[in-house]
């Protein structure tokens, strides 16, 4: 747990000793975490941000009231060419440091002017806040509807003579998942075999227990309908491979996508790990896809199921709801679609016009 210090009211002075501005400089930030804590954020979200605010105050040299933009300027310089930190990470501590300099503004503007002189001013602004960097280095664009088809063809059809049948077909079902409903990888390597309900909706239902949470919110859970094909895949999953991998089959905790190695203590498959399904469809699009070989990745294939659903016309929230997104801007972020896509609306859109005018109907 944060050990926060022992927060009191501040007592309104017209002279404060340096011991008492410590005093409430520290009581500032503690008020500051508490905040979070009550927002639900987890403790190791609040212990990161405790330690990036005081980074900047150590940096700053003074107390945190009088910060000013070029403060800010020098100390993300610093973090980015001085010490070589990533992109991202200079990104997400410019972001602590304005969302807890929007909190001193908000809640105790008034109570520092009055015992400080000082008025909070926001020093991360429009002009020194990082652009959030692409993460992971790899291409986002995914491949076409084409190549993609073409991958998985060429996969299932060389199933039965894979040297390996039960790993591969594994493998091939966890690809199968991101491509046609966008699991992310680790949502994936923890679904348990209750987690299959066919009972629910018309083509049943996958409950995701291990969603990603924001903000160290922890996990966030949803149900992913079953559609696009996936009722298909789990129902033959389930009836004619999952039981090759050992007699748990029928245990609801069971995982879904076990390895081939026991848990003698449980007495049960151990659960597939995120590296061997990485691999497995790594080895799959360099055989079957190698123009992407080395570039495309299992999220790339979350983005071509949102751009793939978007192009055929779901809209954006049922998209964001799929894909388990806290934002809408988030889901936007993950649509691409192709060179035609424009064309073809276009086109539509002025036959869509034709017919109305040329019928008289609407």
């Amino acid at each position: 747990m944060v050990k926060l210090a022992v927060v009191r009211p501040a007592m309104a002075r017209r002279s404060m000793s340096p011991q008492e501005l410590d005093d409430f400089e520290q009581e500032l930030v503690d008020q500051f975490a508490l905040a979070a804590a009550a927002s639900g954020i987890g403790d190791d979200h609040i212990s990161q941000e405790r330690s990036v605010i005081f980074a900047f105050l150590r940096h700053l040299g003074n107390y945190l009231w009088t910060a000013q933009p070029a403060d800010v300027d020098r100390f993300l310089n610093r973090e980015r060419k001085l010490k070589g930190l990533a992109r991202s990470t200079v990104h997400g501590k410019a972001g602590t440091i304005a969302r807890f300099f929007d909190f001193l503004t908000s809640r105790y503007q008034d109570e520092i002017h009055q015992l400080t002189g000082h008025v909070v001013t926001q020093p991360v602004d429009e002009f020194n806040r990082p652009a959030k960097a692409d993460y992971g280095g790899m291409i986002r664009v995914p491949p076409s509807g084409v190549e993609v088809d073409a991958l998985f063809s060429g996969w299932r059809e060389a199933l039965p003579d894979a040297r390996k049948y039960l790993p591969a077909a594994r493998d091939y079902l966890a690809a199968s998942l991101w491509r046609r409903v966008g699991l992310r990888i680790g949502e994936t390597v923890l679904l348990d075999i209750r987690d299959w309900r066919p009972d629910l909706g018309e083509q049943g239902k996958l409950h995701v227990r291990f969603g990603k949470g924001s903000m160290g919110r922890g996990p966030k859970t949803r149900m992913v309908p079953a559609i696009n094909g996936v009722d298909g895949l789990l129902n033959w999953w389930l009836t004619d491979v999952r039981h090759q991998f050992g007699d748990d089959w029928e245990k609801p905790d069971a995982p879904l996508l076990p390895s081939e190695r026991r848990d003698p203590e449980l007495g049960r498959s151990r659960r597939v790990g995120d590296d061997a399904l990485r691999s497995g469809f790594a080895r799959a699009v360099s055989l079957w896809l190698p123009d992407w070989s080395g570039r495309l990745t299992p999220h790339g294939m979350r983005h071509f199921c949102a751009s793939s659903m978007y192009e055929r016309g779901m809209d954006l929230k049922a998209i964001q709801d799929l894909l388990g997104h806290e934002w809408l801007s988030t889901t936007t972020r993950y649509i691409h679609v192709h060179d035609n896509h424009v064309e073809t609306a276009w086109a539509v859109a002025n036959d869509r016009v034709a017919l109305r005018w040329g019928t008289g109907k609407r």
